[in-house]
């Protein structure tokens, strides 16, 4: 019997004018932990954070995060990289209640579009775990900071956010936590955002621009 997952409703607008400046935009940064790589297969999301940024300013004081229950035991290495043990996450809400309320802190904030370092693998966490909730992931508005890099530093090939923090000389907090790393990739964001309007980039259809380029 053929049937159809049902959407996943995020609530984000849809479509946002491609005039709509760069210090208009209402983003949220998200991180995600994980077991593992392997989120299509057998490793799962264990932990989330997210940040808003308005008009290139970081809103540090409305931070999202949670714990994520896995279903499963997180591997010694992970807990080794991340300091996320069994009893953080045994007790923790399913991934399916921490991404609706990732969204529905992004509606809180009036939230246009999400963003993130290296995002494209969020997105897949996110649409893995709603798979198997049997909904289908609509893929919101979003920016990557990788596709911002590619157009300002086109010969770098490196993606470690904590290297590009340094290079730019933007605040770095606790890696391999999902506050942490949402956090430093706010802060790159926005220099990066400073430094695309430096190059005649001002609104939300040059960065759409920049994100096809690298497709």
């Amino acid at each position: 019997m053929l049937w159809s997952k049902k959407l996943f409703r995020h609530q984000l607008k849809s479509e946002i004018p491609l005039s709509t400046p760069l210090d208009s935009l209402q983003l949220l940064v998200i991180d995600t932990e994980t077991t593992g790589f392997a989120v299509g297969k057998e490793d799962r999301l264990i932990e989330v954070g997210a940040v808003p940024v308005s008009g290139l300013q970081v809103l540090e004081k409305n931070i999202f995060h949670s714990y994520v229950n896995p279903e499963r035991d997180i591997p010694p290495e992970i807990t080794s990289l991340t300091s996320i043990k069994q009893e953080d996450v045994v007790h923790a809400p399913s991934s399916l209640e921490v991404i609706d309320h990732v969204f529905a802190h992004a509606k809180e904030y009036e939230v246009n579009a999400i963003a993130g370092h290296y995002l494209a693998f969020d997105i897949q966490v996110f649409k893995h775990e709603l798979r198997r909730a049997a909904l289908k992931f609509q893929q919101p508005p979003s920016i990557d900071t990788l596709d911002l890099l590619a157009y300002l530093v086109p010969a770098w090939e490196i993606k470690d956010l904590s290297y590009y923090a340094a290079v730019f000389e933007t605040r770095m907090y606790n890696r391999h936590t999902a506050v942490g790393d949402a956090l430093t990739a706010a802060y790159l964001f926005c220099e990066l955002g400073e430094r695309l309007k430096e190059r005649g980039k001002t609104t939300w259809g040059d960065v759409l621009e920049l994100s096809s380029s690298r497709q």
